[in-house]
């Protein structure tokens, strides 16, 4: 029988201490919606303390009459203060006006906190703790106790450290969480520590582990080989400092690799479209060399690596990157040959053949192309349009008559101003638009004039932009490379442009990126 391993996931609270993430009520709503939907066991909502947190409140009462369907909602708190009666403690009292059904509380374990922090004693750290999980089990919760601080707690005090769990143990608590809140215990000392406590605690463990040392995962698996039941992470790692423990890493090596239960099995197809799916909401973008779920994480871009994945797909894969609904990715570069070339046409519908001239002749056009400083290595969805309007009829969906981009310094405000004039089928459309930055006002342009003609153009954005210099030994007159990431909230696909000139290196890129969209559509 497989073993069922609690996916408990932060995102909600640990993720938003991410330097670069930042939620309204209305994404952890969303995402809370889209953990649900993926299946994991519980989702840390926040800590809803009125006066100072009452968005956590607005977020809680979302769920009243929509509740979700698998994940349980856990609100987030401390122990009572020092000095205070748990019946009157303003933080305990707020995660019991949440409502939810689980409440997770952190205390002390190290005593070095205990006393420099807490300005307190020992013994009544551990009243603290006993205290505030019989008062939130006394009102009918789940209760999990994170021992924060715990593996620097034990090897500064072990005997200590232990004392704070067995307290929470005896008051009731239903789970018990072992966190490497520094993130700097090697995988060595969590085995040993680990083990001890597994052998100590009769209720369930689980693990909460920062990735400052870059093991996070590693000592997530750790805890669970030491006979751990929950893990605690956060989607796509985010999280204080260096992160959190990866739960798009974890799920899958959980699951395919060590057999156990964690989401539903049919869901795990939906592991990157999440991730990405979170990326997207708060406009972060996305780590291509993220294990399992980044776009690069199973790309191949030499010749030879190629070639054997096309026979053998595992001679250079961990796993069928389907399984946790991602692809494999045939890199065109100047290392790639014909077969990666045959390969990518494959993907696309396009059927050619070693010995076919037309394979040579596109060869000899790719090379040329990377000469004069294209890359598609990061540009796959330009090299998708090059093989199909060098290789099939391709409809011209519109044709540029023109284009003029005007910034202007009103003193010391700068205006980007963009118009453009294109042909559908015949007809004339001329648009002007505004924009932040020069790109952008062309991309506003150019998708305005378009959405009379095309209808889903309206879903498409820019969603990262980088300019890369060719030749540096040229100063200003220097060829440019613009690569343009775009969304349609499904897709994300990349496009490049190459010119001397930087607002055309960017018209290039912006065109393949709206003609993919519309021949994707098609």
């Amino acid at each position: 029988m497989e073993k069922k391993i609690f996916i408990y996931d932060a995102t909600l609270r640990e993720g938003a201490q991410n330097a670069r993430v930042a939620f309204t009520t209305e994404d952890k709503i969303a995402i809370a919606r889209k953990l649900d939907a993926l299946g994991v066991d519980y989702i840390e909502g926040g800590w809803p303390l009125k006066g100072v947190n009452d968005g956590d409140f607005d977020f809680f009462r979302a769920f009243k009459n929509k509740p979700l369907k698998i994940a349980k909602l856990a609100a987030f708190g401390s122990t009572r203060r020092v000095g205070n009666k748990v019946q009157n403690d303003a933080t305990l009292n707020s995660l019991l006006d949440a409502q939810t059904p689980v409440v997770t509380i952190f205390g002390k374990s190290w005593d070095m906190h205990v006393l420099k922090v807490l300005n307190t004693t020992p013994d009544e750290n551990i009243r603290i703790i006993s205290e505030s999980v019989a008062y939130l089990k006394s009102k009918k919760r789940e209760v999990i106790y994170d021992a924060e601080h715990f593996f620097d707690g034990y090897k500064a005090n072990p005997e200590y450290a232990m004392k704070c769990l067995l307290a929470a143990q005896s008051a009731g608590a239903d789970c018990i969480t072992l966190c490497d809140t520094n993130g700097g215990t090697t995988v060595a000392e969590m085995e040993k520590i680990s083990r001890i406590a597994r052998n100590s605690v009769k209720i369930r463990l689980g693990a909460h582990m920062h990735n400052d040392s870059g093991l996070a995962v590693a000592n997530s698996l750790v805890a669970v080989d030491s006979g751990f039941d929950d893990v605690q992470g956060t989607m796509n790692g985010w999280g204080e400092r260096c992160g959190n423990a990866d739960l798009a890493s974890l799920i899958p090596i959980l699951s395919l690799k060590y057999g156990c239960l964690t989401i539903p099995p049919q869901n795990m197809v939906k592991l990157t479209e999440t991730s990405h799916y979170l990326y997207e909401r708060v406009n972060v973008t996305p780590v291509d060399s993220q294990p399992f779920v980044g776009k690069n994480a199973f790309a191949h871009k030499a010749g030879v690596h190629a070639n054997a994945v096309m026979k053998v797909s595992y001679a250079y894969e961990h796993m069928n990157p389907e399984l946790v609904g991602n692809e494999r990715l045939m890199l065109m570069s100047t290392q790639a040959g014909v077969s990666t070339l045959i390969h990518k046409a494959h993907e696309i519908g396009v059927r050619l053949a070693k010995d076919d001239p037309k394979t040579k002749e596109l060869i000899v056009k790719i090379k040329k192309l990377e000469s004069e400083g294209y890359e598609f290595e990061g540009a796959d969805a330009s090299l998708r349009l090059f093989i199909l309007k060098n290789t099939s009829k391709v409809k011209e969906f519109f044709k540029l008559i023109g284009y003029k981009v005007i910034v202007e310094d009103y003193d010391g405000r700068l205006s980007d101003e963009a118009a453009i004039k294109i042909e559908v089928d015949g007809a004339v459309e001329h648009c002007v638009s505004e924009g932040n930055g020069p790109v952008n006002a062309l991309d506003n342009a150019l998708r305005k004039a378009l959405k009379k003609f095309y209808k889903k153009i309206e879903d498409v954005r820019l969603v990262d932009y980088k300019v890369r210099v060719i030749e540096g030994a040229e100063g200003t007159s220097a060829k440019v490379k613009v690569f343009i990431e775009s969304s349609d909230n499904k897709d994300v696909w990349t496009t490049v442009g190459v010119s001397e000139n930087i607002i055309e290196a960017s018209w290039l890129a912006l065109k393949d990126s709206v003609e993919y969209k519309l021949l994707k559509e098609k």
